[in-house]
C-alpha cells in the first residue's frame, strides 16, 4: 500500500513554464484540480511531499497553501533527500509513489514502488514508470495519477463518497 507521494514541482505540478516579471519576480502556474487532490491525497492518510530541482518563491506559497511541510528546493540529486524523507516517516520505498517528468527524477523514479509521470514527460523518463498520466503537467496529470494511487490502494470509493453524500 502506498503511503506517501512524492512530486517534483516543475513539469509535475506546474506547466513547466517559468514567467519572469519585468521586476525578475518568477510565477509559474499550478492547477486547482491537482491541488484539491493532494488535499484528498492527504485526507486519505497519506503523506505528500515536493523535492524540486529549483528554488521559488511560487513553490514555498503553493505547498505551504495545501498543507505540504515536506518540500525541499535545489536538489539536485533527489534519491537521497527522497530515502532522508522516507526514512522520517519509518516508510520503505515499496510505500513510496514517486511523480517526476524529466531525468533528474529517474534515480527515485527506478526505486519507490509505484512511479508516474506526466504526459508530456521526457521520453527518457516513460521508460522507467509504471504510470503515464494522459494529462500533462500542471494540467490534470498529478490528479489522475492521485487517483491512480488512491484506486491501488483500495481508498478512491471512500474518499469520493464524502462528495456523493
Amino acid at each position: 500500500m502506498i503511503k506517501m507521494i512524492l512530486t517534483d514541482i516543475d513539469g509535475v505540478l506546474t506547466d513547466g513554464r517559468i514567467v519572469l516579471s519585468e521586476k525578475g519576480e518568477l510565477t509559474a502556474f499550478f492547477d486547482v484540480k491537482d491541488g484539491h487532490m493532494i488535499k484528498m491525497a492527504q485526507k486519505a492518510g497519506l503523506i505528500v511531499g515536493a523535492i524540486s530541482g529549483r528554488s521559488s518563491k511560487a513553490n514555498f506559497y503553493r505547498m505551504n497553501e495545501l498543507g505540504i511541510t515536506e518540500l525541499y528546493q535545489d536538489c539536485h540529486k533527489k534519491l537521497p533527500q527522497a530515502e532522508i524523507i522516507i526514512k522520517k516517516y519509518d516508510l520503505s520505498w515499496n510505500q513510496t509513489a514517486y511523480i517526476g517528468d524529466d531525468v533528474i527524477d529517474i534515480p527515485v523514479l527506478r526505486k519507490v514502488g509505484f512511479s508516474a509521470c506526466p504526459a508530456d514527460a521526457a521520453e527518457e523518463v516513460k521508460e522507467y514508470v509504471d504510470f503515464v498520466s494522459n494529462y500533462n503537467g500542471g494540467r490534470g496529470a498529478l490528479r489522475e495519477i492521485i487517483i491512480a494511487i488512491l484506486k491501488k490502494n483500495g481508498q478512491w470509493q471512500k474518499v469520493l463518497s464524502d462528495y456523493l453524500e
